[in-house]
């Protein structure tokens, strides 16, 4: 069984409390001994996968199988198109150098549901969606990423896996996929 959930900001990417005051999954009502495939960081917000199938982690996630993800970040100020190559070829971030990428401008800029809480806002400091599409999620990566260029990020969703989007799932909602939307999931892989 495969689940799409739309995480919402503020809940952990595990089924047990870790003391941060956070939510966890375990108050959503998953199927029993399904278990999160990868993480979001609790700031983060979208797109995760779960399963009760084993093996399926290794399969998504490592950087050899080159299966993609794409993040919308609204990032502060407005990126340059250099600023954005330099994310395409790929920033150094504690040493290492990410993989490269993906990087544009979102247009239309996205229509997404409001956050509790509301991000910071600035009225002299104009703010951006973005999108990246990497093959690669090390911890923070996305923040951290755009912090480089000089762009920190406000909000962080990930709206899509392989093929299969986020689409109308609202933030708290999820569904068990259907064969062909699972087929999505797992499009492009290598």
């Amino acid at each position: 069984m495969l689940i799409a959930f739309n995480k919402p900001f503020g809940v952990l990417s595990q089924f047990t409390d870790d003391g941060s005051g956070n939510r966890t999954l375990a108050e959503f009502n998953f199927p029993k001994n399904v278990y999160a495939l990868g993480r979001l960081d609790a700031d983060s917000e979208g797109l995760l996968l779960l399963s009760d199938e084993p093996g399926l982690n290794e399969k998504l996630l490592h950087p050899r199988h080159a299966h993609e993800r794409i993040y919308w970040a609204q990032v502060e100020k407005i990126p340059s198109p250099d600023s954005l190559q330099a994310l395409e070829r790929g920033v150094v971030i504690q040493g290492r150098r990410t993989l490269p990428c993906l990087a544009t401008f979102l247009e239309p800029q996205p229509t997404v549901p409001p956050r509790d809480p509301p991000i910071r806002f600035r009225k002299s400091v104009p703010d951006c969606w973005i999108a990246l599409k990497l093959v690669e999620g090390k911890n923070r990566q996305v923040r951290k990423m755009t912090a480089a260029i000089g762009h920190p990020t406000l909000r962080l969703i990930r709206s899509q896996i392989g093929e299969f989007h986020l689409g109308n799932l609202k933030p708290g909602e999820w569904k068990i996929l259907k064969a062909t939307e699972r087929d999505l999931v797992f499009s492009g892989e290598k």
